[in-house]
């Protein structure tokens, strides 16, 4: 089992920007947590910690007993795949197939388990029948899927999905919330950073907020998505879910499922209640 932990991170780009100011996070073994906040609040930057794509300018990342400060990141990338929020920032082979591959074979997959990697994740984001097609033939919303087959396919225990609902419509957004279903089934690590509230309530356990580099919340999508926290969202340019101002509304709470909307919806309509 790999736990994930930051203790007191700060990380400062070249020109003096800070993105990060002291992040402390624990993220356990299994578990599904998303980070949402604003543009710029370093979001991207804390989950490129995680991979070694940057190194912490004080502070420590461990993933397990890795300090992504001094270890490879070669060997970083058989724990913890990182899908961009940008497709075509990561793509780079002339086929489907051959993008897929990429990252498996890299951490070590060889023959029929490489075959078997591949074959699994280009069926989960439905892109079996496009092996051979040029990645760039693809549409934007199916470039971001393929980019999160090619982290499915390298089996890594920890998996860290930016923005995976952008471009998608709605059966694209069933995928990658049954992808993350399953890789929860799988015991693996989910970690997504989102502007979806929708997509964060249904899909994730934990919902860390940051704003201006630091975490200003974490907790349930229920402690997120009451309505005495609606102000620090919105301090972050962040509404709550549809679902969660109906539920204040309504007296559902905060996470009504659709089913329990449409029952109260059903029952006020006929004066029940």
């Amino acid at each position: 089992m790999t736990d994930l932990s930051c203790s007191a991170l700060r990380y400062e780009y070249p020109g003096g920007v800070r993105a990060l100011e002291g992040v402390d996070l624990v993220i356990s073994a299994g578990e599904r947590v998303a980070i949402v906040g604003q543009n710029g609040s370093g979001k991207t930057t804390l989950v490129r910690h995680f991979n070694g794509l940057l190194r912490p300018t004080e502070g420590r990342v461990l993933v397990g007993n890795l300090d992504t400060q001094t270890t490879r990141i070669a060997k970083l990338a058989a724990v913890v795949g990182l899908a961009f929020q940008d497709p075509d920032r990561q793509i780079f082979s002339g086929s489907v197939e051959a993008e897929v591959a990429f990252g498996p074979r890299n951490v070590g997959l060889r023959g029929a388990e490489l075959e078997a990697s591949v074959r699994e994740a280009l069926g989960s984001v439905g892109l079996d029948g496009e092996r051979q097609t040029n990645p760039y033939d693809l549409g934007y919303s199916r470039r971001k899927l393929l980019t999160i087959a090619s982290v499915l396919a390298m089996r890594t225990p920890i998996v860290v999905l930016d923005e995976p609902t952008t471009g998608q419509d709605a059966r694209g957004i069933r995928t990658i919330r049954s992808i993350v279903d399953r890789l929860a089934a799988e015991g693996r690590t989910v970690i997504a950073i989102s502007h979806d509230m929708r997509f964060v309530s249904e899909s994730f356990s934990r919902i860390v907020v940051m704003r201006g580099g630091r975490i200003v919340s974490d907790g349930t999508p229920a402690d997120a998505f009451a309505e005495d926290g609606w102000p620090l969202l919105r301090s972050t340019n962040l509404e709550p879910p549809f679902a969660a101002v109906v539920g204040a509304r309504m007296g559902l709470g905060p996470t009504p499922t659709d089913r329990a909307v449409v029952d109260a919806l059903v029952a006020r309509s006929s004066g029940v209640g």
